[in-house]
């Protein structure tokens, strides 16, 4: 008579996920949580949800707006050069700024991160960043989800997602509806390439045989990949003030598609928005990128942010004093056009030699 030996009894760990990590992971990102506490959130994790008090955070008649986004493949150089420390910033950054432009204050802000094994060094790290970009957006981090995910991740990789509520006061929200010919377009600075037209940047960097581990062509203070990771710049603290005192029309997030998709978005029907690219200098990093490509300034238009990471349409008569405003809180404001009478839709042009053009140009997009 034979017996069979009994089966080893099977175990999560044994299909690649490991509970005790998640859970380290946990305790050591609570304090980082603690650290983005604000008005209306407590910011404790470990709940089933978290909650927020908008009656605590001084809304009275609130609407909430939502907004959701990733990083993109600009994680992929995250991983493959250890720069971790900028993408959680990108992540909020990439919510809160596109809910500021419709007048809501980002309040709480939630992440996903997904990996194929978790490495609780390089976890730790990016949420660390992601409370980081919450400070500077003035929202609460108040959960979250960690996914290990065996197979479905290459190894190393990782992959990111937030998701971010604000409010605003049902009177108080920008809908651009007052926008009219004659108002003046500014522009805040951005503080790179943001995290739009990343596969363009990596198949550049893979086809020109970019050494990103050495210092720029156009800055030998600076590595190439620190210039490419420079987290996106969060504009809500300086807008903010503005937007209680109500002296901006309309906001639009310069994201894909770049300054000829996204300004048309908040555009009101009958007005064309005109951007003259001869009003800035256009960044170094830009200049590179459009070099190593050779990108036609219709293309660069349309694909990068061009050096202005928001744009902010005023009344002609209230733009110094709005510019005057920004300025203080550290944005380095550009007028770089107005809006005219016209179909729906943006229109940039450049004179030779802007935006490395051989003769004058002229990009056009209408909605």
């Amino acid at each position: 008579m034979t017996t069979d030996t009994p089966a080893a009894p099977y175990t999560y760990a044994d299909a690649g996920v490991s509970i005790a990590a998640g859970n380290a992971l946990v305790r050591a990102i609570g304090p980082l949580a603690r650290s983005t506490r604000r008005s209306g959130a407590d910011a404790d994790l470990g709940g089933f949800g978290g909650f927020f008090d908008l009656k605590a955070a001084g809304f009275v008649d609130p609407l909430l707006v939502a907004a959701n986004d990733g990083v993109g493949t600009k994680l992929k150089l995250a991983i493959e050069w250890d720069r971790h420390e900028g993408v959680g910033i990108d992540l909020v950054a990439m919510c809160a700024n596109d809910l500021i432009v419709q007048g809501a204050e980002p309040v709480f802000f939630l992440d996903y991160y997904a990996c194929a094994k978790l490495d609780g060094g390089i976890a730790e790290r990016v949420v660390a960043s992601i409370a980081e970009g919450c400070k500077q957006a003035g929202c609460a981090l108040i959960g979250g989800e960690t996914a290990e995910m065996p197979g479905m991740y290459a190894e190393g990789d990782y992959d990111l997602a937030g998701f971010c509520v604000g409010a605003v006061e049902r009177d108080a929200v920008l809908t651009g509806r007052d926008i009219a010919a004659g108002d003046v377009i500014l522009g805040l600075a951005s503080s790179g390439v943001h995290s739009n037209g990343f596969s363009l940047v990596r198949r550049l960097a893979t086809d020109r045989g970019w050494k990103l581990d050495r210092p720029a062509l156009f800055d030998q203070d600076k590595l190439l990949i620190d210039h490419l990771m420079a987290p996106t710049r969060i504009y809500v603290s300086s807008l903010l003030p503005l937007l209680k005192t109500r002296r901006i029309k309309g906001l639009a997030h310069i994201t894909g598609g770049g300054l000829l998709e996204n300004i048309p978005r908040v555009l009101p029907e009958q007005t064309h928005a005109v951007i003259d690219a001869d009003a800035w200098e256009q960044p170094r990093l830009m200049a590179f990128l459009q070099a190593q490509g050779s990108i036609e300034p219709e293309e660069m238009a349309r694909t990068f942010n061009c050096g202005i990471g928001m744009a902010v349409i005023v009344a002609a008569e209230d733009a110094a004093e709005v510019t005057e405003a920004l300025s203080a809180s550290g944005e380095a404001v550009h007028a770089i056009g107005r809006i005219e009478a016209g179909a729906r839709g943006c229109t940039v042009s450049g004179s030779a030699e802007t935006w490395s053009a051989r003769g004058d140009w002229t990009a056009t997009h209408a909605q």
